[in-house]
């Protein structure tokens, strides 16, 4: 198990950096093939807006 250089990549070893991108690549597999109708973005980001917003108030 070599080590891996911060400069090279955040993970401690090959091993850790594999195993991460095999759970990535799952995770985007999955979306991938989520048969669910996708969400269109003006929509995503004016709920993220509100989010934002809400946040930013202060709160009494």
């Amino acid at each position: 198990m070599p080590a891996l250089s911060p400069i090279e990549s955040e993970f401690a070893s090959t091993e850790e950096a594999e195993a991460h991108d095999a759970w990535f690549r799952a995770k985007v597999r999955e979306a991938l093939d989520d048969p669910r109708p996708g969400i269109p973005h003006d929509q995503v980001m004016a709920e993220m807006q509100a989010i934002i917003d809400g946040k930013a108030k202060p709160q009494a």
